[in-house]
């Protein structure tokens, strides 16, 4: 199952071309989760309602990369998550960054020995 995520982080910003983009993917409205915050924010509401339902063989989707985190940290805490329980992760603006083909799981492989590593870097400096 197809789950997709926008996000716009000014009440001027619209959603219209994520969601288009979304839908045009073959995420179902319903499967569509949005939020109107800013991407440094690591507590997002529609994020966290989307991650609490999405679930191993099912692909979280985005429009483009900076919509889920702003930040190396963040993305690579999420891609490990996705990574240890089996969802697949997409980022339409981003091909490179599918992990439902074989280059894809290659990228994805790779932010998660870098989160591995930051969390070890952590580690060692405490």
């Amino acid at each position: 199952m197809l789950f997709g995520y926008a996000r716009k982080s000014k009440k001027s910003q619209k959603l219209n071309l994520q969601i288009d983009a979304l839908l045009k993917y073959g995420v179902e409205e319903k499967n569509i989760y949005a939020d109107s915050i800013s991407g440094a924010k690591y507590e997002r509401k529609n994020l966290d309602l989307l991650l609490s339902k999405i679930q191993e063989g099912n692909v979280f989707v985005t429009w483009k990369l900076d919509r889920v985190a702003r930040s190396v940290s963040h993305l690579a805490k999420l891609i490990t998550e996705f990574n240890d329980e089996g969802i697949d992760f997409v980022s339409i603006q981003k091909p490179f960054l599918d992990t439902t083909t074989s280059y894809g799981k290659f990228i994805f492989t790779m932010f998660s020995g870098i989160a591995e590593l930051e969390r070890d870097i952590i580690i060692k400096e405490h």
